[in-house]
């Protein structure tokens, strides 16, 4: 499937369409078409600032939204890579601290997308090429990159000596390239995911994880061995106790009582005491833990148990919207809703496996109305087992006029639209 991207300037548009015209082979993993399409470029992913790497199946965008806002809190110009986009493919690409401008990412897209025209690279691949590019032209004092699938042979892995390497929690989800077989890979499910993840780590680089059940731990421990990195694992290494007060941090450095964020959802929590983690495990940026409190308080990241503002689409109504779309995702939207009833609207790609998500939450539901996902091939309301409706604005206006709460979830495609639709476009 390949990824969308519409924008209202022209001239972007028009390298937005050659990226939808690229071919993107099913199933290709393997770095050798983005390392000859980076060669081409000057190799910039070798002359970046202190580069943060950070996989994942949930949390590792909520975790580079906590890294940015620490060190952005400590006065420190960074760059962001990170995807999907919402709204606009300018989200993908944060230089010192602002998104790309429409001038800029016309020109960068156009010079990687001609120096790879007889290579047939991938629209993720090209994305990450011209990150690299302008994240090499415009000073900063830190890079953060999310791994965009899996990790081992995602594009971003390319990064030789990262400053630290992080996995955030893992889940099964991209199981038809995650789970694919291939010998000498674990067979049992999660461990291969750990496997893929662990991939991103390199010799002598702090790999810093949370704690995970013995199959997945096993895998880890050995990548960071077969690697030569020096893994720094939750419960072992560092530890981060999650109360109703705060977050109290302990490793080898000392410890440290940090405030709960302002996001919703006991598990940011988590994520930031990863985010603190990766930060006190390396030595390229010194951060204070004022700037890190400050951070964690400040960090946004849209669309992940997001109330909406009262606006075109919402009204005055209780809204949320989450883009989750695996079991993972379902297990956090139930312990957040636990106890309450809602209605959901949900819109999940055809890939996607809709039981995950609704059915730890059934005992919440009121209603469920299915929606598309515009732009992508989605499971009808047949499959997910509720009303049907033309579009989330339909929706939402056959919603009966009670107090219940609304949440929008199963697609950050669809999140996307439900943010334009609102007009809270990601800044």
């Amino acid at each position: 499937m390949k990824d969308f991207a519409t924008h209202a300037d022209p001239a972007v548009q028009r390298q937005l369409d050659r990226l939808g015209a690229l071919s993107v082979p099913e199933g290709r993993f393997g770095l050798d078409t983005v390392r000859e399409l980076l060669a081409r470029l000057g190799d910039p992913q070798e002359h970046l600032p202190p580069v943060l790497h950070i996989a994942g199946t949930n949390g590792k965008g909520s975790t580079c939204a906590f890294l940015r806002a620490v060190l952005e809190a400590d006065g420190k110009r960074i760059h962001v890579t990170t995807s999907p986009h919402l709204v606009r493919y300018n989200e993908r690409i944060r230089v010192a601290g602002e998104l790309i401008s429409d001038n800029r990412l016309a020109k960068v897209l156009e010079e990687v997308l001609e120096a790879g025209a007889d290579l047939d690279p991938s629209f993720f691949e090209v994305t990450i090429a011209a990150a690299f590019l302008e994240f090499m032209r415009v000073p900063a004092d830190v890079c953060v990159v999310e791994v965009g699938l899996g990790g081992r042979l995602d594009a971003t892995n390319v990064l030789a000596r990262p400053a630290a390497c992080g996995i955030a929690a893992l889940g099964l989800d991209h199981e038809r390239f995650l789970l694919a077989p291939e010998p000498g890979t674990p067979h049992e499910p999660l461990a291969r995911i750990a496997f893929e993840k662990a991939g991103i780590a390199k010799p002598g680089v702090p790999l810093v994880t949370l704690s995970y059940p013995e199959g997945p731990r096993l895998e880890i421990e050995r990548a960071a061995l077969r690697s030569g990195a020096a893994l720094a694992m939750r419960g072992r290494d560092w530890e981060a106790e999650v109360t109703d007060f705060g977050i109290e941090y302990q490793d080898k450095h000392g410890a440290l009582v940090l405030p709960l964020p302002a996001l919703p959802g006991a598990h940011q929590a988590e994520n930031a005491a990863l985010a603190v983690a990766m930060l006190r495990h390396q030595d390229a940026a010194t951060v204070g833990p004022e700037a890190m409190a400050q951070g964690i308080r400040a960090a946004r990241w849209p669309a992940r148990l997001q109330r909406l503002a009262p606006g075109p689409l919402t009204g005055e109504r209780e809204i949320w919207l989450d883009g989750g779309h695996n079991a993972s995702a379902g297990a956090m939207l139930a312990k957040h809703f636990a106890g309450q009833r809602l209605h959901l609207v949900i819109g999940m790609l055809a890939n996607k496996d809709p039981a995950a998500l609704i059915e730890p939450m059934r005992a919440s539901l009121a209603s469920v109305t299915a929606v598309p996902v515009p732009g992508h091939a989605y499971h009808p309301a047949a499959v997910l087992g509720g009303h049907k409706a033309a579009d989330v604005p339909e929706a939402l206006a056959c919603l009966p006029a009670d107090s219940l709460p609304v949440l929008i979830a199963g697609s950050l495609y669809l999140a996307g639209e439900v943010l334009r639709l609102n007009g809270e476009l990601p800044d």
